[in-house]
């Protein structure tokens, strides 16, 4: 007996922050593919063209959306966007983010700081903030934020990028917490080492080479890295029914690197 292929996104509308690359475009494609609709957020337009070219074809549409989601007129916007496009937001995720140096305390810059923070927290709460009020007029929705092992664990990256990593990990418990009993649900993706661009991002070019040598020490427990689809696929899981009673969760995705920890 043939078995029926069921979309497990089909009918559901979707945002994905820093979908130009990496994670965030195969998470996107994923959605996509299991028959969501998709606003597809990143700076870079003309690799957002490239992704609703490539989706095309998919039963999920994908629609791109180009702004800065550190600025706050971005982040909601887009929410707004989202339900204009396509008459209802149902998941967001934010996974939008950049990398430190490796610093430690003593070495970090303020300017490097604050950006870390601009994109990986500030924008994450401005659009859990704008979602979070849909969410509460249409009866419940779906929040995924894409921490890192580096948000449960404290020798991972600098303190910056750790620190921010935390701090996200705190507004996805606390979220689902406080609005469980409203039907919003809200976890994150807490990736190990995946192959994606943000080793090339700005604070990576000029690393601490002592913050680096120090959180390098665990690398080699890392089995191997992976890959944006496997992390994509966990999305999906999170976004879907058969995650329905997943609430307030962190789930480390690394290939068993932190099992040791």
């Amino acid at each position: 007996m043939k078995k029926e292929n069921i979309m497990k996104l089909k009918g559901k509308t979707a945002i994905v922050t820093g979908a130009s690359s990496g994670m965030g475009r195969d998470i996107a494609f994923y959605f996509a593919k299991e028959g969501a609709n998709v606003l597809a957020v990143a700076r870079r337009a003309e690799r957002l063209k490239d992704l609703e070219e490539q989706t095309k074809d998919l039963e999920g549409k994908v629609v791109a959306f180009s702004g800065d989601v550190s600025d706050k007129s971005k982040a909601e916007a887009m929410i707004d966007e989202a339900v204009k496009v396509f008459g209802k937001l149902d998941i967001l995720v934010n996974n939008a983010g950049i990398m430190d140096d490796m610093s430690g305390i003593g070495d970090v810059g303020d300017e490097m700081y604050d950006k870390v923070f601009d994109v990986n927290v500030k924008a994450t709460m401005y659009a859990m903030r704008k979602a979070v009020k849909y969410f509460e007029g249409v009866g419940g929705g779906n929040i995924i934020n894409i921490a890192s092992i580096g948000g449960i664990k404290g020798g991972i990256a600098g303190a910056a990028y750790t620190a921010s990593k935390h701090a996200v990990v705190g507004l996805t418990k606390n979220t689902a917490y406080m609005y469980a009993p409203k039907n919003i649900r809200c976890n994150a993706i807490c990736p190990g080492a995946i192959e994606t661009e943000i080793a090339g991002s700005e604070y990576m070019k000029k690393i601490n080479m002592e913050g680096a040598q120090r959180t390098g020490v665990g690398m080699a427990l890392n089995p191997r890295s992976g890959k944006g689809s496997e992390i994509a696929t966990v999305a999906v899981f999170l976004a879907g029914e058969d995650a329905s009673f997943v609430n307030g969760q962190c789930l480390a995705v690394d290939g068993g690197w932190t099992a040791y920890m």
